[in-house]
């Protein structure tokens, strides 16, 4: 199969390499799936970069989600089957070596969900990571009905699927952003109120949208970059879900101001949650797809031998959505 590896860690035109690859077989538990699109996300470039750790495997095929039709199921399979339409997630993590830019991955059946036909691959490929990180961070202690929910950075790849995620399951909405055309993202996501956090005062803004009772619930994307503010709009017994802190990875957090209010800080990465959640992640988001029309915004596409653009483009940290390698082309 044609596939893209690396074997040392650095710039993506440095390190990535394309060519031929052996094909996977499916092993008990597992199907192989035909790939048709790989999604980008910013973990899949700092492990290549090498921002997150020291290489894992001698030889890693880069990104972790995608979309496609699977092809071959090993023994014990029961939940999917040939010719089946999928998206997963979690290609290359968790002691998996190889991702999915490639022709053919093969992983366990549990990080592969249906896709719905009306879906095209690329679109599916946005799901993976992104989906069910906005999933697991709104949802994780149960529903959201009558609740206001804080979006931090809702016109990303994360925040814009919490957004519609959290309308679907009866929330308020609040979406900060950084621009105006992010902005008009959040509002199409179904954003009730949106705040530009770089020339409006996001405390002020909350609390007056709140009746200054604050927010039951924070989908967290730079919990040490907000720790300033943050917990200043935050509910009594509330919580702040974390999926990310890149502004500050170590930051100083006021402990007296969050146990006040009894704020729980609730911090998750897909690999290490309970597979029982998972699973009511993917299940939950088929029936979010099915109620109606969602948005899947993809920020750009390229072919599989040019993945290593596809990296940068995550990299220059200015796209609107997910990354997609083309990985027929």
């Amino acid at each position: 199969m044609r596939a893209v590896w690396y074997e040392r860690t650095g710039a993506a035109p440095d390190v990535l390499s394309f060519g031929e690859m052996p094909t996977p077989v499916a092993g008990p538990g597992e199907v192989r799936v035909r790939l048709y699109a790989s999604g980008v996300n910013p973990a899949d470039a700092g492990r290549r970069a090498g921002s997150y750790r020291a290489m894992e495997y001698p030889l890693v095929i880069p990104n972790s989600d995608g979309a496609g039709i699977v092809d071959q199921v090993g023994d014990g399979v029961t939940r999917l089957h040939v010719g089946q339409r999928v998206w997963l997630y979690n290609g290359q993590r968790n002691g998996r070596a190889f991702g999915t830019a490639a022709e053919y991955i093969a992983l366990a059946e549990q990080l592969v969900t249906p896709l719905p036909d009306e879906l095209s691959f690329a679109a599916g490929a946005t799901l993976g990571i992104p989906g069910m990180t906005a999933w697991c961070g709104l949802f994780g202690d149960g529903p959201v009905t009558g609740q206001t929910i804080l979006v931090t950075g809702g016109a990303g790849a994360v925040g814009h699927y919490a957004v519609q995620m959290a309308k679907w399951g009866g929330a308020r909405v609040i979406a900060t952003v950084s621009s105006r055309l992010k902005a008009e993202q959040a509002r199409l996501a179904g954003a009730d109120l949106v705040i530009d956090y770089k020339n409006e005062d996001v405390i002020a803004g909350t609390m007056a949208f709140t009746g200054q009772r604050g927010v039951d619930r924070v989908v967290e994307v730079d919990f040490g970059g907000n720790i300033a503010t943050t917990p200043k709009v935050m509910a009594m017994n509330s919580t702040i879900a974390v999926y990310a802190t890149n502004g500050n990875r170590n930051p100083t957090v006021p402990m007296r101001e969050l146990m006040e209010k009894c704020v729980a800080v609730r911090t998750l990465v897909l690999f290490a949650l309970p597979q029982a959640l998972l699973a009511a992640a993917q299940a939950d988001i088929s029936k979010w797809l099915a109620a109606g029309n969602r948005i899947h915004n993809i920020a750009a596409q390229f072919p599989l031998s040019e993945t290593a653009q596809a990296h940068l483009a995550v990299e220059k940290g200015d796209k609107l959505g997910t990354v997609i390698v083309d990985c027929a082309r």
